[in-house]
């Protein structure tokens, strides 16, 4: 026999629990004549049924039913289910925490915060220590707080020695100078100008100075090269800077250059951010990421969904450009051609480093890519060059 004080203790539930168990008839103690309530060894049974009935994740009231009759097995069922799902969300607090602790990868959490809160989600990267670049550069390439500085460290060994950091042609990019205007420009400003392919082309095709932009230092250094071996010095000014922060003043340049690196803002930013910098009716050439079709084969679509959510198809983009003051004046798409001269270079480069970094992620990640180009380039999807004139003049 045990009184109260004995069976809460021996079962390791308070007082107040035992007398609600009685109360709910699961137990059942006895008033002896010394005044003193008593359970019995079958009360200690019962309530040790209960615990491993509660222990499976069963409310009081589910247990009640199970001890009253056969078990219900759409209760249990029910219940697993429920038990089946949290589990996976403690799992997955789990591998946050761990991602967060520098134990696991963050991949999930960056395609998450990328998708669903890409501003906050590069405001933290700054709140973590990361530089404007390095922010853009984790956001865009590594996706991975844990393996950034390694991560850059092999992807610029693979691009450090091409001539093209992304597609396009001479012709396309001729083209597209011819439809700016050259001839009646001062000052063009080039955004994103990697190692100067259009920057010389831009020199060559108009009388205007140009003031090429990146915020890659050995893009800028090779650029610097170039310039000098063309003898451009006085034609062409590198500056290293990044395209958020341009250090410029308002209605500065006849024309802004973007080729190939307005994913890195956003759209909707870039065009927003760099409209000040025009003169009145200046112009912007701005290429983009766009699907030329609206049903992409499944595993394309996931693959830029997941590397560039703000792709959109061709009508979308010109809707946004009308919206927001910019009047369209040509656009084209980037042929085949134009991602082969891309992607054979670095195909061949991803071949000579695997044997002496077979494990890099970014190998890896750059392979995908190329697999992705290789399968559907210039089919689903290209780059879309758009010509746009300042309509609302300030």
């Amino acid at each position: 026999m045990y009184l109260i004080s004995e069976l809460a203790a021996k079962a390791s539930i308070s007082r107040t629990t035992l007398l609600y168990y009685e109360k709910q008839g699961l137990i059942k103690g006895r008033r002896l004549e010394n005044g003193y309530r008593y359970y019995s060894e079958e009360d200690m049974q019962q309530l040790f049924l209960i615990q491993q009935l509660q222990s499976a994740g069963l409310t009081l009231k589910e247990c009640q039913s199970c001890l009253d009759a056969k078990l219900d097995k759409r209760i249990l069922q029910k219940r697993l289910a429920q038990l089946n799902d949290e589990i996976e969300k403690k799992v997955q607090a789990r591998d946050l925490l761990l991602g967060l602790l520098g134990e696991r990868s963050q991949k999930n959490l960056h395609n998450t915060l990328n998708k669903h809160a890409p501003n906050v989600y590069l405001n933290w990267l700054h709140t973590q220590g990361y530089s404007e670049k390095d922010a853009l550069r984790l956001k865009w390439l590594s996706k991975d707080m844990n393996e950034h500085a390694s991560y850059m460290e092999d992807f610029m060994l693979v691009f450090e020695t091409l001539a093209r950091w992304g597609p396009g042609t001479q012709k396309d990019s001729l083209k597209a100078i011819s439809l700016i205007a050259t001839e009646t420009m001062n000052h063009i400003l080039e955004i994103g100008c990697g190692t100067g392919t259009s920057t010389l082309l831009l020199a060559e095709n108009s009388k205007a100075h140009i003031t090429a932009v990146d915020n890659e230092p050995t893009a800028i250094e090779q650029l610097n090269e170039r310039v000098k071996n063309a003898q451009l010095n006085e034609r062409i000014s590198p500056v290293y800077a990044s395209m958020t922060e341009l250090p410029f003043q308002a209605k500065s340049v006849d024309a802004i250059w973007a080729e190939g690196c307005v994913y890195i803002m956003g759209m909707e930013n870039a065009l927003k951010q760099w409209k000040p910098l025009l003169k009145d009716h200046g112009v912007l050439m701005i290429s983009d990421l766009v699907w030329l079709t609206d049903s992409p084969d499944e595993e394309t679509k996931q693959f830029w969904q997941a590397d560039y959510p703000d792709i959109q198809t061709i009508p979308k983009r010109l809707a946004l450009f009308n919206k927001l003051g910019y009047e369209v004046v040509e656009h084209f798409s980037l042929e085949i051609e134009a991602w082969q001269n891309y992607w054979f270079p670095l195909k061949k480069r991803v071949q000579e480093l695997k044997s002496v970094m077979p494990e890099s992620q970014a190998l890896l990640d750059i392979e995908k890519e190329i697999s992705i180009y290789e399968k559907s380039a210039a089919e689903a999807f290209t780059y879309q060059y758009f010509i746009l004139k300042l309509t609302n003049v300030r």
